[in-house]
């Protein structure tokens, strides 16, 4: 099955900006839906944003804007106005679910996360 990789993650001041990235491996991939997910120590993984159906989480509305290159088989994560809050390992997942998925149940295909750290 198809596999996700994140690069993009890194070291920032408060208010600055990254662009993560989630490359699928292989050929006609076809996922309907893909998302963004993070988790920071001692805390669950959360939703942060998908594709299939635009949709964000509170936190980030106004910042963050998610994007898909079908053609480069990639995902993106447009950060913008960082806060030490949003700092966590972020992962990219995938399924098949039309509409709303916010669980990490629903998601069949995960990668390994890509660290973000924002500095006061």
């Amino acid at each position: 099955q198809v596999q996700l990789v994140e690069s993009g993650g890194g070291l920032v001041q408060a208010g600055g900006s990254l662009r993560l990235s989630c490359a699928a491996t292989g050929r006609a991939f076809t996922s309907y839906n893909m998302a963004w997910f993070r988790q920071a120590p001692g805390k669950e993984r959360e939703f942060v944003a998908q594709t299939g159906t635009i949709y964000y989480s509170d936190p980030v509305k106004g910042r963050f804007t998610i994007s898909r290159d079908n053609a480069k088989n990639t995902m993106y994560l447009q950060m913008n106005s960082l806060k030490p809050e949003d700092t966590a390992t972020y992962y990219c997942a995938a399924n098949n679910i039309v509409g709303i998925s916010t669980s990490t149940t629903e998601y069949n295909v995960w990668g390994r996360g890509t660290q973000v750290t924002v500095s006061s």
